[in-house]
């Protein structure tokens, strides 16, 4: 039940009549990893501990450098050296000191990362390389739990929701088979990012957590949606789950 500075503080939310009381004990209930605290992974933690996610696990292994600062918002000049995870711990809790946040400040092996993902009611995908999408694609089909994935570069972003409990809807995999795009590099560090274009696209990942969470409105489930900054266009593709897919296998 919600108290009395909850209903305060989350009471432009709960107005929605899509949300209500209902909705917001849903956000409160819920456990969400966040995979990556950089470009994408600030918005995202920044607006689901706002917004009300009771519980969230971040995970990424990298510490904050100057370089960063440019686009990752939820680390400061003073969190130069810090851990990712731990800075952007400190920047939640100042936020909103309501949400339960578990660090993880190394990279889990499969097994181990199985075991976190078992635990969510659903992931984020704030990554940068494909080997790590295709993981965490893996393991959300396997413990039939729904991915919202972004990706964000130069001045073009994406968006796509995963959700294996959707019958025949399309994985990660479906869309980039594993082979075609395998040891590509999606790094800013080598292509460069317009700073805003990740606060976009982790916007709107954050966005479709609470939609999928609530059960609100339609997820990007068998949808990509891309942004092409330069022309500020939105284009959205319809996709088909690939019968021959070795994750999903079309979702059957």
């Amino acid at each position: 039940m919600l108290s009395d500075q909850q209903l305060l503080r989350y009471s432009r939310q709960i107005m929605l009549g899509d949300i209500d009381i209902e909705g917001q004990q849903q956000l409160l209930d819920s456990k969400v990893l966040v995979i990556g605290l950089g470009g994408l992974g600030s918005p995202v933690a920044m607006y689901l501990a706002a917004s009300g996610v009771g519980s969230l696990v971040l995970l990424d292994d990298d510490e904050v450098e100057l370089s960063n600062l440019q686009r990752q918002i939820i680390h400061q000049q003073s969190s130069l050296g810090q851990a990712k995870v731990a800075s952007a711990g400190e920047r939640i809790h100042a936020l909103n000191p309501d949400i339960q946040v578990q660090l993880i400040a190394h990279r889990l092996a499969a097994p181990s990362l199985e075991k976190v993902v078992a635990q969510v009611d659903l992931v984020v995908d704030c990554t940068d390389n494909f080997a790590t999408r295709y993981l965490i694609n893996r393991l959300c089909v396997k413990q039939t739990k729904p991915l919202v994935s972004g990706a964000a570069i130069r001045m073009e972003g994406q968006l796509l929701t995963v959700d294996p409990r959707v019958s025949g809807s399309p994985c990660y995999q479906c869309l980039y088979p594993r082979g075609e795009h395998e040891g590509e590099e999606l790094s800013c560090s080598q292509s460069g990012v317009l700073a805003p274009l990740v606060g976009v696209i982790g916007s709107m990942q954050a966005l479709e957590v609470l939609k999928v969470l609530t059960g609100v409105g339609e997820a990007l489930v068998g949808r990509l949606m891309v942004f092409d900054a330069k022309s500020m266009q939105w284009q959205t593709l319809k996709l088909k789950a690939d019968l021959n897919c070795p994750v999903c296998k079309g979702n059957k």
